[in-house]
């Protein structure tokens, strides 16, 4: 009886085993546009690595560990000594230590480098997200630190190193580490400037002794940090190392780890500082333009890492159409079932796409392209991390109830999705920034426009929408209450110009008769029916 009633039909077989690079086009073909040719054959070589390992059963069953297991505090030891470390599971090492092997936390210095670590970035954070937050600020911490050469000199090598040397020693120590980062504070969030950690000047040049607290310290765990507090000339960046070279710990009380929506497996604290020992990055006074090339660094992760979660939740969505039947044919041939696919999978293009595009501008370095990051990237933080959410709730509601359980995967991804949005500056930071560079920095507007212009005349939609943008950015009256609706049009416009330049025809028409057309619904799935969805649809699709 039990074997007969338990026979289990018509079910999709799990999505693993499979190359998690190769198998996503619009990546594949990103890093072909924006990479050297010389460098092609090693970077394909080594993201497809990547990929089959992101796509393998064993590291599907980190990710699951790693969340299953959160992180732990422990203030103090057996006798009552304050200790302040926070235990990990394996799987979030395993995963780490993958993570900084491949690179991720080594592209400053690496030809094609963020074109190369953001393609790796967006394939491993699939397997699991969380364990992206210390990779990302560790990564994001060598341009900030450059603003002191000495102290680039080094701790450089350690942060772009390829070793992950777990556990707390001295940095002089350790064959590589990682990097956290405190700005906001109780009485300020996002306003960094209400900070009230104090910085008092030591003897010894250019250290200091710092007394406060930061809301939100990113991976305790790390062997370094950069942070905010008020100098004597106002606010200045500071790296307080974890433990100090006489092999001590410094002054660095964990109060206590959040308990977050998700974001599970990665540890984000409340710490103090009381005499804590550091040294100045950068001059004093200047300490937000000092981090700020941190904070552009991370604000791009957060692009990579929701174009991440798109793309997975992509790929889960297609997949179980492709395979799970239902009234009378596969879910996937169906009209209304195909249209939210290939729906979903234009959302997720277009983030990979702008995701890469903005990574090969930080490869050239050049002042046209570093104007034009200065409009871009804030826009694209903006407008992509918001529609993570929805989009991945939709994916979610492709697999049914199926979907709703935990055990497909889809619930962790549901709850990552909204951090993105939030961290290192949530939409309404991101928009006024935007408005901050238009008001102030006329030739990021100029570098923006001209990356939007390269496709003018290949789609009515596109110049219609580019024409309508001009039109908004000529009227500045109560501009701040139209940030939202201003950053959104910016980041659609990149999008529609990026696909209709690179994109296959059948995705350029439909994005651009969709976002920039108006012929779109409030949901997913409304696309105009005469589109050629099926080819975005079979375009979107992993193959085992």
């Amino acid at each position: 009886m039990a074997a007969t009633t338990h026979t289990v039909t018509n079910q999709a077989p799990p999505l693993v085993g499979y190359d998690v690079f190769t198998s996503d086009r619009a990546l594949v073909e990103g890093v072909e546009r924006h990479l050297d040719p010389a460098l092609l054959d090693s970077a394909h070589e080594e993201l497809s690595l990547l990929g089959r390992t992101a796509g393998s059963a064993q590291a599907q069953h980190w990710g699951v560990q790693a969340n299953e297991n959160p992180p732990v505090l422990h203030t103090h030891d057996r006798y009552g000594n304050r200790i302040d470390e926070v235990e990990f599971h394996p799987a979030w090492h395993r995963l780490l230590g993958k993570a900084v092997a491949s690179g991720l936390t080594g592209a400053w210095s690496r030809p094609g480098g963020h074109v190369r670590r953001a393609a790796g970035f967006l394939v491993w954070t699939q397997a699991e997200g969380g364990h992206g937050c210390p990779i990302s600020m560790t990564h994001a911490a060598v341009p900030a630190l450059r603003a002191d050469p000495a102290l680039a000199a080094e701790w450089e090598p350690r942060l772009t190193s390829a070793v992950y040397d777990e556990g707390l020693r001295p940095a002089s120590q350790k064959a590589g580490v990682l990097f956290g980062m405190g700005m906001t504070e109780k009485q300020g969030g996002s306003d960094v400037r209400a900070n009230t950690t104090r910085a008092r000047a030591l003897a010894e040049e250019g250290t200091y002794e710092l007394t406060g607290h930061k809301w939100f310290c990113s991976a305790p765990m790390s062997d370094g940090f950069l942070v905010l507090a008020q100098a004597e000339q106002g606010l200045t960046c500071f790296l307080v190392p974890r433990v100090l070279e006489d092999d001590s710990r410094n002054a660095f009380a964990i109060q206590r780890l959040k308990d977050k929506l998700g974001n599970k497996s990665n540890a984000s604290s409340e710490v103090e500082f009381d005499g804590t020992w550091a040294r100045r990055v950068g001059d004093e006074g200047r300490g937000v333009r000092t981090i700020i090339e941190m904070v552009a660094a991370t604000r791009l992760d957060c692009v990579i890492g929701s174009a991440a979660l798109m793309r997975q939740a992509v790929a889960q969505a297609t997949h179980h159409a492709t395979y799970r039947e239902a009234f009378g044919g596969r879910l996937v041939d169906k009209p209304l079932m195909r249209n939210v696919l290939a729906d979903l999978a234009l959302e997720s293009e277009a983030a990979t796409t702008l995701a890469m595009r903005l990574a090969s501008a930080y490869d050239d370095g050049g002042e046209q392209e570093q104007a034009f990051l200065r409009l871009a990237v804030p826009a694209a933080k903006y407008w992509v991390t918001k529609r993570c959410t929805p989009m991945v709730g939709e994916a979610l509601e492709c697999l049914g109830g199926n979907g709703y359980v935990e055990e497909s995967g889809m619930p962790r991804l549901l709850r990552e999705a909204p951090l993105n949005s939030i961290w290192e500056g949530s939409g309404n930071v991101q928009a006024l920034d935007v408005l901050r560079a238009l008001q102030r920095e006329p030739e990021a507007l100029n570098a923006f426009l001209q990356e939007v212009g390269a496709a003018r005349g290949a789609d009515h939609r596109l110049d219609g929408a580019i024409k309508g943008l001009l039109t908004e950015l000529a009227d500045l009256e109560g501009i701040e209450a139209r940030a939202r609706r201003l950053v959104e049009r910016m980041a659609l416009v990149l999008q529609g110009s990026l696909l209709v330049r690179y994109a296959p025809p059948e995705v350029a028409d439909a994005f651009c008769a969709s976002r920039l057309g108006g012929d779109w619904g409030a949901a997913f799935g409304t696309l105009p029916h005469s589109l050629d969805l099926a080819s975005v649809v079979e375009r979107a699709t992993p193959r085992l």
